[in-house]
């Protein structure tokens, strides 16, 4: 069983054991390097790039997460810079994303992208895997570190940070924090046959909450100052995961050939 780990925005304490490798796929190349997380193995893929220098609206989501297929992982480790969109959601804190909201309005999201023999649709009754949401919140409890209460995951397109009017909206959705690179990576990952789970980080209240403008320097410094508390939860989680979940047999019964 192969575990990956995709690591978001300033979250580069995992230093690969090799060089970055390029993986072609059909999509174009990925970039995954070999690493260790709790005594594991693991398959590291940097969201942003090996350079984190790829804005979210241009990440190849599809090429990076049939990388990871191809190199053998099942179970997908993520985390997520967010922000709040309301005030009992703190920056700084760390919450488990358990549902999302799909607002991208430029992206493809899905794998079965091209024409088929036949048509699949795959399950979301329970978006993220409950092995791995559950080994994140096991891992904080045993390293002392509070989590928040699970939290649904609005996704915009980015690089733009949102409106005061869109944060109200998005909060009247249900929606608890804004990112940028939930979707597709989630749909992707369970159409691929893969268990996904995300760890946010609350960087920062979201437009129209507070009487000032965001500033990405802020979010870069609160991920900084999350990353030794990520890390213990990462590495503690990827230790508990076993070898297979339901979400890895969600595409059983539906064709998968379009997205092999």
């Amino acid at each position: 069983m192969g575990i990956g780990l995709i690591a978001g925005t300033g979250l580069d304490f995992l230093s690969p054991k090799e060089r970055w490798s390029e993986v072609p796929t059909p999509y174009g190349p990925a970039y995954l390097a070999a690493a260790v997380l709790g005594g594991r193995q693991v398959v590291l893929l940097r969201r942003h790039g090996p350079a984190s220098n790829i804005p979210p609206h241009l990440i190849n989501y599809h090429a990076n997460l049939w990388a990871l297929r191809e190199a053998g992982v099942r179970r997908v480790l993520a985390t997520a810079a967010v922000g709040s969109l309301k005030k009992e959601v703190q920056p700084g804190s760390l919450a488990v994303v358990c549902d999302f909201i799909d607002f991208t309005r430029r992206r493809q999201t899905t794998a079965f992208d091209r024409p088929g023999a036949a048509v699949a649709h795959v399950d979301f009754s329970t978006p993220y895997c409950p092995e791995i949401s559950g080994a994140f919140e096991q891992a904080a409890s045993e390293s002392g570190i509070a989590l928040g209460r699970r939290v649904t995951y609005v996704c915009v397109d980015g690089p733009r940070y949102e409106t005061p009017a869109e944060v109200g909206m998005f909060t009247k959705w249900g929606g608890d924090v804004v990112g940028m690179t939930g979707v597709p990576e989630a749909v992707l990952a369970r159409e691929m046959g893969m268990c996904y789970g995300a760890l946010a980080i609350v960087t920062n209240y979201a437009a129209g909450i507070l009487d000032r403008p965001i500033s990405h320097q802020d979010v870069l410094k609160c991920v900084a100052d999350c990353r030794r508390q990520v890390q213990n939860i990462l590495e503690r989680a990827a230790a508990k995961l076993s070898k297979t979940c339901a979400c890895c047999r969600a595409m059983d019964d539906e064709s998968t050939a379009s997205a092999r």
